[in-house]
């Protein structure tokens, strides 16, 4: 009995996992439509509200997350920091000198058009959105790290 309710106890939770790497309809559908030439997508449930597609296109690697209905929320594409617009890095240069520029990417939602990426300056680490134009925001709380840089 107790090894039945162990085999039980494993296919639900099995099945429910995999329920949860395929979005709703809605959110499938929307995803389709708005990136037709996707390859290699991965989805997964960032929120309880929201899917997350990891995917390619066109050599590039994006995220892009839905609301369940299949309202678009957001694109990510990775970049290089050397890529930022010359305007965001010496926005960055004033505001934060001596910072190093991490991770970056170019962001896209309905209400913002920009960059996201992480600043590492004396010991601390931000995230930081901006505008083509250098407009610079601290979005993401610093925090400690454990080696300087």
């Amino acid at each position: 009995m107790k090894t039945t309710m162990v085999i039980f106890g494993c296919l639900v939770f099995s099945l429910v996992s995999c329920a949860q790497k395929t979005p709703p309809k809605a959110v499938a559908d929307a995803f389709s439509q708005r990136f037709q030439k996707a390859e290699k997508v991965k989805w997964d449930m960032e929120e309880a509200n929201e899917w997350e597609a990891e995917f390619k296109l066109s050599g590039k690697e994006l995220s892009a997350s839905f609301d369940l209905t299949g309202k678009w929320l957001e694109t990510e594409a990775e970049i290089e920091a050397t890529e930022l617009p010359e305007a965001v890095k010496t926005a960055v240069e004033k505001q934060f000198a001596g910072a190093k520029i991490g991770e970056a990417s170019r962001i896209e939602s309905p209400d913002f058009t920009g960059f996201e990426f992480e600043l590492k300056q004396k010991g601390k680490e931000f995230e930081v959105q901006s505008t083509k134009d250098g407009a610079l925001k601290v979005s993401g709380e610093s925090k400690e790290k454990k080696d300087k840089d």
